[in-house]
């Protein structure tokens, strides 16, 4: 029978020491719309996929939630015990249940790091200018330099003209070649607020020389004070020369002994991935780009750019209590990263102090809990069945992804809701599922097959029928499910994006206030 948890007690286990992960299973478009502030969002239609990495010890405290409507937690309780872990209760009347226990409910993503920007960008002060005022100055030639401290892949999309993409955790490695002389202004930007402000502190924290200035409102600033942005580019901060690396290491020591960073070494990481992972969860995170991991990382390490684990600890580490540790080739990243997650709290945070041991290369490797192989088809057998009629094809991938292009024909569902909404379709008795993931599409065939019908996976997925040669569409038609399983960002919306931008602008300002009440969070400040 599946525990509960009543909002006053999951508040008191919060604040008990013990480790402890709420896990909010509904898709992540309803999950933006209102949820614990301490919630992960891991939807039960892609459970199996998450749960390793971001749950490894089995017998961690979990709490499910959903919107207590439609039995998700229930569901997912169940599944996690399959799966076994073995301390897992619901909590009691979901989300709705906490706002009217009195706690404070909060929308968006990543709020416990969005809600920390703007805690820091208070309590710290960090400066900053308008686009209208960078704007001048560019036209001005001031001597500047503008670093873009989100991924690569966001900066490429667009950016502020002539910005140099810098992630955040690499900024103090590398700003010291980018702008050598000292009364060179650095500029930090992101697309909105939070890694503008952590980008600039984290400069200042380091005592860098030079004056720093956050760009207030990053790209969607911009957009909204009518200024253009560029896009495509390409330019990126270069790996530091020597004198430089000299300089980024002594900062990062300085800004780690600030914040009290400490520090373990390889045989305490190996005794606590080891003989105590039954009693602790550790997370090991190397923090670099994803071409350095690539290259070369400790195996057992996940990839999370520091600047974007700062961003969104929610995401990578949802245990609270669990310890984190840190790694990178120079101990620049990793200190500045765990200079900040020691600020935000609810973690043990450690830097491994030694650089060298065995590496694997490639990408992180993602572990599909319980999964079994189903019966498949190939691309060419669907494309004879499709001709011939008598089939339904479902796409499971992200409804964005469906929207952008999908196999000619085929129609669109959620996993969790799969079962009720496959029975709109006339041709529902014979299946062919297909996915980003190919394992999901397996997942959800066993499910679906329960039901009488005849199901198969797709052999490859998606991507195996578009190498294939055969038809792709695009647009958001023959959907089964109601398109709430992805959060838009402002600049992604369907309505007017000048709205979005300055109402998630706005959201992030407030949350400084929303999150001292009942419910919300504090964080610490040296």
């Amino acid at each position: 029978m599946t525990k509960t948890v009543f909002p006053r007690n999951l508040l008191d286990w919060l604040d008990d020491g013990d480790e402890i992960a709420v896990l909010d299973v509904r898709e992540h478009g309803v999950f933006a719309n209102g949820h614990l502030l301490i919630a992960a969002s891991v939807p039960l239609s892609q459970m199996e996929l998450r749960l390793d990495a971001l749950i490894p010890r089995r017998s961690t405290r979990l709490v499910v939630c959903d919107d207590a409507s439609e039995g998700l937690a229930e569901r997912a309780a169940t599944r996690l015990a399959q799966l076994g872990y073995s301390d897992v209760s619901v909590l009691e009347g979901g989300v709705e249940g906490w706002r009217g226990a009195g706690y404070e409910v909060f929308s968006g993503f990543n709020v416990p790091s969005k809600a920390f920007g703007e805690f820091v960008e208070t309590a710290y002060g960090t400066p900053h200018l308008s686009a209208e005022q960078l704007q001048a100055k560019i036209e001005g030639a001031e001597d500047l330099v503008i670093l873009d401290s989100r991924p690569y892949d966001e900066y490429n999309r667009m950016n502020i003209p002539g910005g140099i993409d810098a992630p955040g955790a690499e900024l103090v490695y590398r700003v010291h070649d980018i702008a050598p002389d000292p009364s060179t202004l650095v500029v930090v930007n992101c697309a909105g607020r939070t890694r503008s402000i952590i980008g600039a502190q984290s400069l200042i924290n380091a005592g860098v020389p030079n004056p720093v200035l956050a760009l207030k409102d990053g790209t969607m600033g911009w957009h909204l004070a009518g200024l253009k942005v560029e896009k495509g580019a390409d330019r990126r901060a270069p790996e530091p020369a020597e004198e430089a690396l000299a300089k980024a290491k002594a900062a990062a020591q300085s800004a780690g002994e600030r914040f009290g960073v400490e520090y373990i070494d390889a045989a305490t990481l190996k005794k606590w991935r080891g003989g105590e992972a039954e009693t602790r969860t550790t997370y090991l995170f190397d923090v670099r780009q994803p071409e350095a991991y690539n290259a070369g990382h400790l195996d057992g390490s996940r990839n999370a750019q520091g600047g974007q684990l700062v961003q969104g600890t929610d995401e990578f580490a949802p245990v609270r209590g669990a310890r984190i540790v840190l790694t990178d080739d120079h101990g620049v990243q990793s200190v500045m990263t765990g200079s900040w997650l020691v600020q935000i709290g609810g973690y043990e945070v450690y830097v491994l102090a030694e650089h060298e041991g065995a590496r694997v290369t490639g990408p992180e490797a993602t572990t599909a809990l319980g999964f079994e192989p189903w019966e498949t088809c190939t691309a060419v057998e669907l494309a004879t069945e499709m001709k011939n009629g008598g089939i339904a094809v479902i796409d499971l991938a992200p409804s964005t992804r469906y929207e952008a292009e999908h196999i000619e024909g085929a129609h669109w569902a959620v996993r969790s809701s799969l079962a009720t909404d496959v029975d709109t379709l006339k041709d529902s008795d014979n299946v062919v599922l297909t996915s980003e993931d190919e394992r999901l599409a397996h997942y959800a065939a066993r499910e679906l097959a329960e039901t009488g019908r005849s199901v198969r996976a797709l052999e490859g997925g998606t991507d195996a029928w578009k190498k294939s040669g055969f038809a792709m569409a695009s647009g958001a038609t023959s959907l089964l499910s109601e398109p709430d399983d992805v959060w838009r960002k402002p600049y992604d919306t369907t309505g007017d994006p000048r709205v979005a931008m300055q109402a998630y602008l706005d959201w992030e300002v407030e949350l400084v206030e929303q999150i001292q009440r009942p419910g919300g969070i504090s964080f610490r400040k040296f």
